[in-house]
């Protein structure tokens, strides 16, 4: 069967328009297909839709903007034949079906030198980077001197849970320790789902709800929420206490990485966090 190259407007068929842009950009050799007597450049639609084990037929009439809305099965196979890359999946996904593809979680705890150049900026802010299971994966001086001696806590242990419900220092500094750890919890079952996590992350809740029954209560509350903003109250005990105003903010390229930034919410507590920071030295 010969198939004829026909073409719209992007603007009619931006889907098309964006499957033949992808297919324009692969070098046949590349997949074992001859590059003589070709007129325009790239894959042709036979040779996607083999690779994609779809018919022929059927994928040219999807560039073609009539061959029905594709399943997310279909275009799994489309975005491995076309090699498309994480955010060229999701842009597929988008035109194609207008959501973003079933989350795939892929670990990663890669922390960049630009990302931590952007934590050490922050003098007088403590920021912290943790992964889709909630491990804090890169902190600045300001987190060491406010939130924790990361360097000296255990790899498997440095766990924002396991800070929480596992460690007895940690929670008196904490004058309301139930309601935040009632949200920390709710977060993190927002967190992991979102992020398709769940499996991963069921050992640590698994080996929490054996060690302390106030996660294990907490966690079968089955409550959610979104960190998003709000406020620490810190009851140190050599500043005394203190609040900082946080916020989370993702890492792009990384979705399995968010970054919480932690700044004092009056100059007094500023002062207090200033004063931390001098003591624990550089």
């Amino acid at each position: 069967m010969t198939i004829t190259e026909t073409t719209s407007s992007p603007g009619s068929n931006p889907l098309g328009a964006y499957l033949r842009d992808r297919r324009a950009r692969l070098d046949p050799m590349a997949f074992g297909f001859s590059s003589e007597r070709r007129r325009t450049p790239g894959l042709r639609r036979e040779e996607v839709a083999q690779r994609a084990n779809v018919s022929a037929t059927w994928y040219t009439w999807l560039e073609q903007g009539r061959g029905g809305a594709p399943s997310a099965d279909v275009l799994d196979r489309i975005s491995r034949a076309l090699e498309l890359s994480t955010v060229e999946r999701e842009h597929l996904f988008l035109l194609a079906q207008h959501r973003l593809p079933e989350v795939r979680f892929a670990p990663s705890d890669i922390v960049t030198p630009t990302l931590q150049r952007v934590l050490d900026s922050m003098e007088f802010s403590a920021a912290v980077v943790r992964n889709a299971t909630w491990d804090i994966v890169a902190w600045n001086r300001a987190a060491l001197a406010v939130l924790g001696d990361y360097p000296n806590i255990a790899p498997e242990d440095r766990n924002v849970l396991r800070i929480l419900f596992c460690r007895p220092n940690i929670r008196a500094k904490m004058p309301d320790w139930e309601n935040d750890a009632r949200f920390a919890v709710a977060a993190f079952r927002a967190d992991i789902t979102r992020s398709g996590a769940s499996e991963r992350a069921q050992t640590l809740i698994d080996e929490l709800c054996r060690i302390s029954p106030d996660f294990a209560a907490m966690w079968h509350d089955n409550d959610v929420s979104s960190y998003g903003e709000g406020r620490k109250h810190v009851n140190h005990p050599v500043v005394g206490p203190f609040t900082m105003s946080y916020s989370t903010f993702s890492v792009d390229g990384q979705p399995n990485l968010g970054m919480v930034v932690y700044t004092p919410e009056t100059a007094a507590d500023a002062e207090r966090m200033k004063a931390l920071i001098a003591a624990k030295g550089p």
